[in-house]
């Protein structure tokens, strides 16, 4: 095996070392070529249909440019064989995904449900797996060791230390996955929303004496068009309300078949058994799983006899009535739980029924630093420094009502009489 060249959109040339490239080809990491990055976005943005792919070779790179500068200019603060490491638990972070990423990472969908990090430590630990097997040729039993304690977390593996910053390049308030999927999610979805300097970003990073790395004054407004770009991205994209409704019709769906295939009214792919119903499921029948064992049966569904499965089928593959939101700006859980008893009995006279109310909660968290967040070189949170990220370290939260669309005024007057405009609060009675 030789290494290659692989070009990407993003980063133009990647390049990849033969025996890194030993990983890549396997058919666990081959899988996320079929998982969509942003699960049911490009119901909004057509163009938003990139994988899980090419993010994790995305975010490969990004580790090693950003571990090659700390070593040019912090001579020995990072070994040749960590930066190495920590470039494989970049690229392999997402290997664990289901199909539609972290939208169909529940236990509404799955009857043997684990997290997308389970998952990918079950398969890197598997002798059964192409990649477990590869991963201990590339690595050994040893340095295979370390990179599991480095995923976790660790402070050592086997006596030796693991520095914290090798960790943050992975997972952290300013790692390489969020750099490579934000500047990836906005290309392909096409957002107007200004964008961040990666390159400036990682030439700002530096290690400082506790280990955990920390950014240089004259790199904080390239931090802050980073902490824009996310808020910007969440609110325009990831928290989009036709995204958010989309995401429920399809767990809906996959939910509704489950039920059906239990009492016998359905039957399923060898796949969808058993992702839906299989609740020994094992990492051998996991990896199997990819978005296009759902795609491939949406068609069917919408002529399927169950009025539910079909209904919510029939919408994802025609796009077409869809539930609408009400119109009511700062809707909270809260007003929500009062307000959707008074709309039940009009969508029930409209001839729908409860299941026609759909709710979504976006909790928007903002910038807040947890146990380390982004520190400059005095040793000061990033929010210390910039009123610009003090506005984005503000939480809120909105909830979304859809209800059919031919009731959608009447709906909508009922909720204003419940929510006063001039009331900060709702009536407790």
């Amino acid at each position: 095996m030789r290494d290659r060249v692989i070009r990407d959109e993003i980063h133009r040339d990647i390049f990849v070392p033969a025996h890194i490239a030993r990983l890549i080809d396997t058919r666990e990491f081959q899988r996320l070529r079929n998982i969509q990055q942003l699960a049911t976005c490009h119901y909004v943005f057509p163009a938003a249909t990139h994988n899980r792919f090419s993010h994790s070779l995305g975010a490969y790179h990004l580790a090693r440019v950003l571990c090659e500068h700390l070593a040019e200019v912090q001579p020995g603060v990072i070994s040749d064989d960590d930066t190495e490491l920590v470039s494989i638990a970049a690229l392999l972070h997402d290997v664990g995904h289901p199909p539609f990423s972290h939208l169909l990472e529940t236990d509404k969908v799955f009857a043997n449900f684990h997290s997308h990090e389970d998952w990918g430590r079950m398969m890197l630990e598997s002798e059964d797996t192409e990649i477990g097997i590869a991963i201990r040729e590339v690595l050994g039993e040893s340095r295979t060791g370390r990179l599991f304690a480095l995923y976790s977390g660790k402070s050592e593996y086997d006596g030796v230390a693991i520095a914290p910053f090798l960790k943050e390049i992975v997972s952290s308030q300013l790692d390489v996955d969020r750099m490579d999927y934000m500047i990836r999610d906005q290309a392909n979805s096409g957002a107007q929303i200004g964008g961040f300097d990666s390159a400036r970003v990682i030439r700002a990073l530096r290690v400082g004496e506790n280990g955990h790395l920390y950014a240089k004054q004259w790199g904080l407004p390239a931090i802050e068009a980073y902490l824009v770009t996310r808020y910007h991205l969440y609110n325009q994209v990831y928290f989009h309300k036709v995204n958010q409704l989309t995401q429920e019709y399809l767990v809906r769906v996959l939910s509704r078949a489950k039920e059906l295939a239990k009492e016998g009214k359905l039957s399923l792919s060898a796949s969808l058994e058993n992702m839906l119903c299989n609740d020994k499921l094992t990492v051998q029948q996991y990896v199997r799983l990819t978005d296009a064992d759902i795609n491939g049966v949406l068609m069917d569904w919408a002529d399927h006899e169950d009025s539910i499965l079909s209904g919510y089928a029939k919408r994802l593959v025609s796009r077409r009535d869809y539930h609408k939101s009400i119109r009511i700006g700062e809707l909270t859980t809260e007003m929500s739980s009062i307000v959707i008893p008074k709309l039940l009995p009009v969508i029930q006279e409209a001839g729908f029924s409860s299941d026609d109310i759909i709710t979504a909660s976006i909790r928007k968290k903002g910038y807040m630093p947890y146990s380390q967040g982004i520190v400059l070189e005095d040793g000061r949170d990033v929010v210390e420094h910039s009123p610009l990220i003090q506005s984005l370290a503000l939480s809120s939260e909105q909830a979304l009502i859809f209800i059919p669309e031919v009731v959608r005024d009447k709906c909508e007057q009922v909720a204003r009489e419940v929510i006063k405009p001039s009331q900060s609060r709702l009536p407790t009675s």
